[in-house]
């Protein structure tokens, strides 16, 4: 009998059991409930096989829509709508929600409605469509002022500059968590910052994540940074090598136990491979292949905004 190996499987159903069977209950923000741990990390290696996870088919053109967005420094749901990444709607769509319900008034809209207004109306769009100062913004154009002096700094030229020149520097670091505009983003960053790590022509990364929706959000934010560091190391020169998740609060939501116990029963595939072409990190752009993808099918779950 073949023995399949699969890191990124064993260290994901570490974490779904863990918190399934030992995590404590915690209300949120969302009003959903969750079961929590804090404190854990996950190591894997890229030659073991691009890190997406075969118990449940994952949506990797939705997830690589949302890093090229990041990596524009856009933060308007536009974008994403365009390239039918929904992702971020609830997020938008809540505080449009809420605006009305604070005048005593039902929404003009529904949630499909909205979309289709933010894709057809400029105006509706930079009013009710922008997520704020969030993650591309602090990538791309992390605010500095000197007196009179206002000018932006773009974190991802800034490190790969920084790979190129000092590869052995220990300040590789990029981070979206800018304190002193947290209050103008929709929702403050769950994932706040990663590090590159050179060692002979190998480059690793490891990013923190102070909030990690385990059932949704984490198999999205490891094939997310995977993609990263991939594109990292094309436009470096380096082999990706060693990517690493730090958490800290890891919850299941009360509304994902059951998806979480049924992902828990089914066996895992070998790891596929992605490969880029035409990748231009700078511009946010890249275009990948996709191979020998085995999986299971989907698990539906609500995601809670």
């Amino acid at each position: 009998m073949e023995v399949i190996i699969n890191r990124l499987e064993e260290q994901y159903r570490g974490l779904l059991g863990e918190v399934l069977h030992n995590g404590v209950n915690k209300t949120s923000r969302t009003g959903i409930g969750t079961r929590s741990s804090f404190g854990h990390s996950i190591s894997l290696y890229m030659d073991h096989g691009f890190p997406l996870l075969t118990t449940k088919k994952m949506p990797l053109k939705t997830i690589s829509t949302e890093l090229k967005w990041f990596l524009k420094g856009r933060t308007d749901l536009r974008y994403l709508l365009e390239n039918n990444c929904h992702i971020w709607t609830g997020d938008c769509y809540k505080v449009y929600e809420r605006v009305h319900h604070w005048d005593l008034e039902d929404p003009e809209y529904d949630i499909e409605e909205f979309e289709q207004k933010i894709l057809e109306d400029d105006s509706f769009s930079q009013q009710w469509g922008n997520l704020g100062f969030i993650y591309g913004h602090q990538w791309k154009k992390w605010k500095q002022t000197h007196g009179d002096y206002t000018g932006y700094i773009d974190q991802i030229a800034e490190l790969i500059n920084g790979i190129k020149t000092e590869p052995h520097s220990r300040r590789h670091i990029v981070s979206a968590w800018n304190v002193s505009e947290l209050n103008l983003m929709k929702l403050p960053p769950c994932h706040y910052s990663f590090q590159c790590y050179i060692a002979d022509d190998k480059i690793s990364l490891a990013w923190n994540q102070r909030s990690a929706d385990l059932f949704l959000g984490v198999p999205f934010n490891i094939a997310s940074y995977a993609l990263l560091l991939k594109l990292i190391a094309k436009e470096t020169g380096y082999k990706p090598y060693k990517l690493v998740g730090n958490f800290g609060d890891v919850h299941l939501y009360n509304n994902h136990l059951e998806q979480a116990e049924e992902q828990l029963k089914r066996s895992f595939y070998v790891l596929p491979n992605v490969t880029l072409l035409n990748t231009d990190i700078l511009k946010g752009e890249f275009d990948y292949v996709l191979e020998n993808y085995n999986h299971h099918p989907p698990i539906k779950a609500t995601l809670n905004n």
